[in-house]
Formats: C-alpha cells, sequence, structure tokens
C-alpha cells in the first residue's frame, strides 16, 4: 500500500488530518505509532480547529523534519536547507490545491471554529475534501523523498 493509500485509509478511520498524514509514514520513522499520533494530534484542522495551515501540510513537514530536519541551532546551512525544503513541499502542494490553508480548502469564511469536531458521518465526509488531501500530501511527499534521498 502506498502512503497516499494509508493516509487516505487513516483519515476515514477518524483519525484527524496530521495524524493521518504522519502515521502513513510511522513504518519508517524510528517513532512508535502511539506517539507519532499524540505529536500530531494538535495540528488537527488547521492547528486545534483554528483552520489555519492544512493539518495535511503540518503532517508532512513533521514527517519532513524527522527526514531531513536539522538539530544544531548554530547551523546555519542546514537551517536554511530545510527551510528551502519545506518551502518547496509547500509550493508543491498549494499548485495543485490552490492554498495551504485550512479554511480556504474548506471554503470557510471564518478563521476559527469551535474546538469541538464534528463527528464522522456519511455526510462529514460528502463534503470534507480533507482524504484527498491527506493523500495528496502523502503522495507529495513521497515523491519528494524519492527525488532526495535522505
Amino acid at each position: 500500500m502506498t502512503h497516499e493509500e494509508r493516509a487516505r485509509n487513516l483519515f476515514l478511520e477518524g483519525y484527524n488530518c496530521t495524524q493521518a498524514v504522519v502515521a502513513a509514514f510511522c513504518d519508517e520513522m524510528d517513532i512508535d505509532k502511539e506517539t507519532a499520533l499524540r505529536m500530531a494530534s494538535s495540528f488537527g484542522g488547521g492547528m486545534g480547529r483554528l483552520r489555519e495551515v492544512c493539518g495535511t501540510v503540518s503532517g508532512m513537514f513533521l514527517v519532513a523534519g524527522y527526514y531531513y530536519g536539522y538539530n544544531d541551532p548554530k547551523d546555519f546551512q542546514a537551517k536554511s536547507e530545510h527551510y528551502t525544503r519545506i518551502q518547496e513541499l509547500a509550493k508543491r502542494f498549494r499548485d495543485e490545491n490552490r492554498s495551504i490553508v485550512c479554511r480556504e480548502l474548506l471554503g470557510l469564511k471564518e478563521q476559527a471554529s469551535s474546538p469541538v469536531p464534528e463527528k464522522r458521518t456519511e455526510e462529514y465526509y460528502k463534503k470534507r475534501p480533507c482524504p484527498d488531501l491527506a493523500a495528496c500530501a502523502a503522495r507529495i511527499l513521497e515523491e519528494y523523498m524519492e527525488e532526495h534521498p535522505a
């Protein structure tokens, strides 16, 4: 199963958008699934349903940080290279989906919404592009990783 398929399926199982993308790559990271899911849990709904950066994009960035991130605060070169990489991933997502902002992708006018998540019903899935966005983010990251091995 591809990362794209895994991310879509994980979202459809009930995981938030960020969790779906991060968990899709969990088998390849040296981190257990429970820890990865907890780490990613705050970013769903555009960061705690604030409708800011799309959670699938945040998930893509979290995984990219694991594979390519820097850990020396004085390594300006590594920091610059990593931010270049993150901006490239954002561009690829934006090119396909017109935005990286949750509320824009969902067609919402208001920034923040209730902190209470909606129930995952058939109607919910009909009005949300989120499973497709999770799949897209995972595919973009997988393609990037194939082009730029860590």
